[in-house]
């Protein structure tokens, strides 16, 4: 099916977005960070920095089981329904205008920004004791938040079998580099092809979960993991958590928004 000029003008937006440099919020988390990373590698013990690995490795891995932190449908639904966008199943959402769906999907940015940064302030002013603790609920919202987005453009993106497709995105949000961003639009081409011939997406990917991921903690370790240490720093710790939360989960909605953008298009081109 042809796209409309509106909606060739947003593949240019998400092309543009594809090989950008790493957004002006990343660019200003890393220089605001510089001296709690300073602070990290002279403070804190590589035991710890090793038990939030671990943490990160035990959520990704549980990922297998994604479909146990999902949404409801009918939220999506009735949050639709309000805009004027009336829908008896989420896939119904599909045959409506991007200009429509753009708005709706713009709506779960906030409260889940909002939500992400009051978690990590709050473990942020207990200390260590509770990083581990914050990690998964971190991930829980992002997870929540990508399956959110996906939802408003018709594709919810439930169940084990979208792990590539979430990984991808994590990493892209994580990395904020164009070579992560290149993959998971990669990974959406080939969720498109499954949605638009009635298959079963399985991935770019083969191999065991491991496979999948085993490119993840390198990127989380660089942008997230010393900075969720830096929640160790006295005093610090609040501000710290509550803005790495922030960014990161502002970072994963962007980047959600536009690989699910990205597959609207792609699929509606291949019907």
């Amino acid at each position: 099916m042809q796209l409309t000029d509106e909606e060739k003008a947003v593949r240019r937006e998400i092309e543009d977005w594809q090989h950008a440099d790493a957004s002006v919020a990343t660019q200003a988390m890393d220089w605001a960070m510089t001296p709690v990373d300073w602070a990290v590698d002279k403070t804190v013990p590589p035991k710890t920095m090793d038990q939030v690995v671990d943490r990160i490795h035990q959520f990704l891995s549980a990922l297998s089981d994604a479909s146990e932190w999902t949404f409801e449908d009918d939220d999506i639904l009735a949050a639709a329904e309000e805009r004027g966008l009336p829908a008896q199943t989420v896939n119904d959402l599909r045959s409506q205008p991007l200009s429509e769906l753009d708005p709706l999907a713009r709506s779960r940015f906030r409260q889940n920004t909002i939500l992400a940064a009051l978690e990590g302030g709050g473990t942020g002013l207990i200390g260590t004791a509770f990083i581990a603790a914050d990690i998964p609920l971190l991930f829980t919202i992002n997870l929540r938040l990508i399956q959110q987005i996906g939802a408003c453009y018709g594709f919810p993106l439930r169940g084990p079998m979208f792990q590539p497709l979430v990984l991808s995105i994590f990493n892209a949000a994580a990395s904020g580099g164009q070579e992560a961003r290149n993959e998971a639009l990669r990974e959406v081409s080939v969720a498109a092809a499954a949605f638009a011939n009635d298959l079963d997406y399985k991935g770019r990917v083969s191999g065991t979960f491991r496979d999948q991921n085993r490119h993840l903690p390198r990127e989380i370790g660089k942008a997230l993991v010393e900075r969720k240490v830096g929640q160790t720093i006295p005093l610090a710790g609040a501000a710290v958590g509550a803005g790495v939360n922030y960014w990161f989960t502002n970072e994963t909605a962007e980047s959600a928004f536009m690989c699910a953008r990205a597959l609207y298009l792609e699929w509606k081109e291949r019907k």
